[in-house]
């Protein structure tokens, strides 16, 4: 790769890293987990990336999770990668190569397939160091999605009580958490949460340090809506490289060169300016060859490559010749050994073996014998010939008078041709030229660069405006003023004190200053307002959920055990201040409907048996 132009260097000029996931060690426990109690287990369940790790207590309990890696698995087949068997997460190692057999639990940012789920479970357990035998032993802290469905929730507690084992789980929500860590201890708070991710954006309403559920709202766009509307523009733009411009390329711009516009409009008509396109234009290099497509090798090299090229096959075919003829002279041996049981006149065993080979008579298995006989002699024959044939000539020479046999080839020889086929060249050869260095008419590296210029903001616009990708959905500004405006006025100054960013998708440059625009825009003149940005937007949430499973590891009223589990079924939730709402089940009374419809049945009974009186 090259960021050097004819002219001397380039600016601006970024080359794609192409990150490549290294495969996860398999970690040991430590000492902090083995204490008298069982140490918590911390899973952020997210739809771009899970993380795992230890809530060890104690005055350190650890820098950050132990294990993260993207939330896909790939089934595996024989030979490749070492083995048969599903690949999860950084085990892929490269994305794009297996993008079209990439699976994920996750439909949006909820788990659905629960085959898919204990992959990433089973993953994490194992390179963690769970210990445990047949179960694991450990309290659970799982982040779950935003008002998640019951059937969801269900399916999560039996995997974690049937299949693992667990003593005890608890489950959360992720921007809660990450709102948990970033707010002081013991102190209940107001605020409006804004989280932002691979699949979904979530404004959620806190009233006194609880989720206010019915006023929540959910806008279908994500990092994966941006990291998509990103390719088809580069691609339309850039319809010579459309393989090289990857999701896997677009995520690593949108995560290193794109940021979120105060002023959209007034943004694009700068960019109408040469000068301000000049020096902020992004010129990303996609890898490429130095060689020329105009240089060729000379005719003595070429011919090299032909003969290595024609011994190559010579010996595949000599390879495949033996082994036929290796299989031919076992089954030979097997019919003579059955014609020595007929010579030596044990007819039941004769007859036996006639039968396994499928045969009727003996002069059936004389005639295969025959046949078989001369098919090993002439094999060998060929053989022979093949060890001593003279290298030929692959261009010039012709074979002046085919064989009777070449006239009906075997398979093999079939096959044979066909590889061979490209080698020859029904032109004639060319009368050889001096090799002369071609030089390039243009600059190849400026070639291969792909110029993300208004891009850099397009793709990040589309939460505020989803209609830039053709959705029907309101934006973050919308969607803030519609909750807003459904509560009163002093809990709307309430709420404002503390709008709370988090979030993947949240890390854009410039995020937070448009936030406090749209919110200046909206609130009334002179009113107050505060705008805080998570100090680790990624990784909060499980730094929060770590802080929760130590704050209330003691506390039974907040963790689901195997009991309830099983007693009130896999749906129930244990309230928190970082939790959803929980809202049962509410199934129709089976008895009173069954009354109701055995109800006429009594009646018509009852006026059939007067009416046989009256008879």
């Amino acid at each position: 790769m090259a960021a050097i132009g004819a002219g001397g260097p380039v600016a601006n000029v970024y080359p794609f890293r192409d990150a490549r996931a290294a495969p996860d060690p398999v970690l040991e426990a430590g000492p902090g987990a083995h204490g008298p109690l069982p140490v918590p287990l911390v899973l952020d369940n997210g739809s771009f990336q899970a993380r795992a790790g230890w809530a060890c207590p104690g005055p350190d309990p650890g820098p950050e999770p132990r294990l993260q890696f993207r939330a896909v698995c790939a089934r595996g087949r024989g030979g490749a990668r070492g083995g048969a068997g599903p690949q999860v997460g950084n085990a892929l190692g490269s994305l794009e190569p297996l993008r079209w057999m990439l699976r994920s639990p996750f439909d949006r940012n909820v788990p659905v397939n629960l085959e898919l789920q204990e992959l990433l479970l089973d993953y994490s357990f194992q390179h963690l160091g769970v210990s445990s035998q047949g179960c694991v032993d450990h309290p659970i802290v799982l982040t779950e999605a935003v008002c998640n469905p019951l059937y969801s929730r269900q399916m999560m507690s039996e995997l974690l009580f049937e299949c693992y084992g667990i003593p005890k789980v608890a489950y959360g929500i992720d921007s809660l958490f990450s709102f948990y860590h970033n707010k002081p201890k013991n102190l209940i708070s107001s605020g409006l949460i804004i989280s932002s991710g691979y699949q979904c954006t979530h404004i959620l309403p806190i009233l006194e340090g609880r989720l206010d559920a019915k006023n929540c709202k959910r806008i279908n766009l994500g990092g994966s809506q941006a990291a998509g509307y990103l390719q088809r523009l580069l691609q339309l733009k850039y319809p010579g490289h459309l393989a090289a411009i990857t999701l896997s390329r677009m995520e690593e711009i949108l995560h290193e060169h794109s940021y979120v516009a105060d002023d959209y409009v007034g943004e694009l008509q700068k960019w109408r300016c040469p000068d301000y396109y000049e020096n902020n234009v992004h010129k990303m290099q996609l890898p490429f060859s130095s060689k020329l497509l105009g240089s060729t090798l000379g005719s003595e090299e070429k011919q090299e490559r032909r003969q290595q090229q024609l011994r190559r096959l010579q010996e595949l075919n000599a390879r495949r010749r033996e082994e036929k003829l290796q299989l031919d002279q076992e089954r030979l041996d097997r019919l003579l050994y059955v014609q020595e049981l007929l010579e030596d006149g044990q007819m039941d065993q004769f007859h036996k073996a006639l039968v396994e080979l499928n045969m009727d008579s003996p002069e059936e298995l004389q005639s295969y014998i025959q046949k078989l006989s001369s098919a090993v002699e002439q094999a060998k024959q060929k053989i022979l010939q093949a060890e001593v044939t003279l290298e030929v000539d692959v261009v010039d020479s012709k074979p002046e008078t085919p064989d009777l046999e070449q006239l009906e080839p075997s398979l093999e020889d079939v096959e044979s041709i066909n590889d061979f086929e490209p080698l020859f060249s029904e032109e004639t050869p060319e009368v050889e030229k001096p090799v002369t260095t071609v030089q390039p008419v243009f600059n190849l590296a400026a070639y291969h660069q792909l110029f993300v210029g208004t891009e850099r903001i397009r793709a990040p616009e589309i939460i505020f405006q989803p209609s830039l990708i053709g959705e029907e959905q309101a934006g973050i500004a919308e969607t803030l003023q519609y909750i807003l405006a459904r509560y009163s006025k002093d809990v709307q100054d309430l709420l404002v004190q503390n709008v709370f960013l988090t979030g993947g998708n949240m890390m854009y440059p410039g995020m937070k200053g448009r936030i406090e625009k749209e919110l200046l825009e909206m609130r009334p003149f002179q009113s107050a307002f505060k705008v805080q940005l998570a100090s680790n937007p990624v990784l909060d949430a499980w730094y929060g959920a770590r802080d929760w499973a130590l704050d209330h590891l003691d506390d039974d009223e907040v963790w689901i055990t195997r009991k309830e589990y099983e007693e009130k079924g896999g749906e129930y939730l244990k309230e928190h201040c970082a939790s959803n709402i929980y809202v049962p089940i509410r199934l129709p009374k089976q008895a009173s409907r069954f009354s109701d419809a055995q109800a006429p049945s009594r009646g018509s009974g009852a006026s059939g048996g007067s009416a046989g009186e009256q008879a």
